[in-house]
């Protein structure tokens, strides 16, 4: 290993630690809660759906590190993976919604730790399914 590699490390490190925190704060926008309110406060439910939410980022994020050239374009395709995974949630969302009366959102707020699993799987299983097509 040489001094660019580690070099390179750190800063491919660095920008997809950014990334991850810039996409948890944007997913943040989009739930009915204040995440780190409710992390603070000690909602093991929310915690559990923002823990699976960052491992899914971090996985997609890996396979498109690995399967990149450039740092830029990892980072493009980690965004639009988390776009595409924000539209599959919120379909998703409303269709549970609308025929199963399943508030993901409502039951991770009040700490119903099933409903957070089932959101945070839905981003498990859309992290997977993207990461095999990169």
């Amino acid at each position: 290993m040489t001094l660019d590699n580690v070099v390179g490390m750190l800063v491919w490190t660095g920008a997809g630690a950014v990334l991850l925190v810039v996409l948890m704060m944007v997913d943040s926008l989009f739930t009915r809660y204040r995440d780190m309110e409710e992390i603070r406060n000690g909602n093991v439910a929310v915690t559990t759906r923002f823990i699976i939410k960052l491992l899914a980022q971090a996985y997609i994020l890996s396979r498109s590190i690995m399967t990149s050239d450039l740092l830029s374009e990892a980072l493009f395709v980690s965004i639009i993976s988390f776009l595409i995974l924000l539209v599959l949630e919120s379909l998703l969302r409303i269709i549970l919604r609308s025929t199963m009366n399943l508030h993901l959102d409502k039951g991770t707020q009040d700490g119903k730790i099933a409903h957070a699993l089932f959101a945070g799987s839905i981003h498990a299983a859309g992290a997977l399914i993207i990461g095999a097509c990169l």
